[in-house]
């Protein structure tokens, strides 16, 4: 068949091994891309750099394997790609749509309501800093104006940034470079149409749309995979304790990652190949089924 047009990713961050709630990402996001007949990539968001564990990325890259996914393209990591992150900031300066803040997470905290991802930066130094005080860190300065868009499968999805969220970090004071900001700047660069990841990410969606627009860079298709939770109501992830994925029986895991993505598939693959469930799973995929759904347990 013809390639199309379609380019998806798996972002992983290496701050340990994945655990079946990013495995169920990747594959959601392999299975669209290659059901379109299009490319997959793996991107490394590495950027995090006092949070990755040492060996973490190689790991993960071995776990994609023992399940089939390979990407397409040569990996990239988000820390090789700082040079990449200041032009961008400079252009967002040169508006000017940013601007230093001095403040402190406590400072913050301590004064400013609640958000529906936590404290909303109270605006301290929107029109300046403090005297005395020096910038540690970039806000972008948002508006009240909505932003919105329609996610494949959990609709439509409106968010007001200067209320909900408030200015938000594009560049840490610690001088490292915000994950809002890197994957915009990443999936422009690896001209990214549609993003298939989990729906914990479902609210921060608008602020890189947001930074899209700022930037003039194309807005890609969403679509948002439910989250998965444990026995205890909670995210699946490495702040649960989540174990790692095995590697030992990768037809096994497979299978219960299609079934929780509400694929169904026949009960006789547990006899087959990796490389046939997935041809299965690319040629059958119905993520339709999932619509609406942001969470449930494994």
């Amino acid at each position: 068949m013809k390639r199309s047009s379609y380019r998806g990713r798996f972002a992983p961050s290496p701050t340990g091994p994945l655990h079946f709630g990013s495995l169920v990402a990747a594959i959601g996001s392999y299975l669209d891309a290659k059901h379109h007949n299009g490319i997959w990539l793996v991107r490394m968001e590495d950027l995090d750099t006092p949070r990755c564990a040492p060996g973490a990325a190689d790991d993960i890259l071995r776990t994609l394997e023992a399940f089939g996914l390979h990407s397409d393209e040569t990996l990239i990591c988000q820390s090789r790609r700082t040079a990449a992150y200041d032009e961008a900031l400079r252009k967002l300066q040169a508006i000017p749509s940013v601007y230093p803040c001095c403040c402190t997470r406590r400072e913050i905290a301590d004064s400013a309501l609640n958000g529906i991802e936590g404290p909303v930066y109270p605006g301290t130094c929107r029109n300046g800093i403090p005297a005395g005080r020096a910038g540690r860190a970039w806000r972008a300065r948002t508006n009240n104006a909505a932003i919105e868009f329609d996610d494949v499968l959990q609709g439509r999805i409106s968010q007001h940034l200067e209320r909900d969220i408030g200015d938000f970090v594009v560049k840490r004071a610690d001088g490292l470079f915000a994950y809002q900001l890197a994957v915009v700047v990443d999936d422009a660069f690896q001209s990214i149409t549609h993003i298939v990841r989990g729906a914990d990410l479902l609210y921060s969606t608008p602020r890189q749309i947001y930074l899209q627009r700022l930037l003039g860079l194309t807005t890609p298709i969403y679509m948002h995979l439910p989250v998965v939770l444990n026995a205890q109501g909670e995210k699946l992830g490495k702040q649960t304790l989540a174990p790692a994925i095995s590697r030992d029986d990768a037809v096994t895991t497979l299978m219960r990652v299609l079934k929780f993505l509400q694929q169904q598939p026949p009960e006789e693959l547990r006899g087959a190949t990796v490389e046939q469930i997935l041809l299965w799973g690319t040629v059958n995929w119905k993520p339709e089924k999932l619509t609406n759904c942001r969470q449930y347990p494994v």
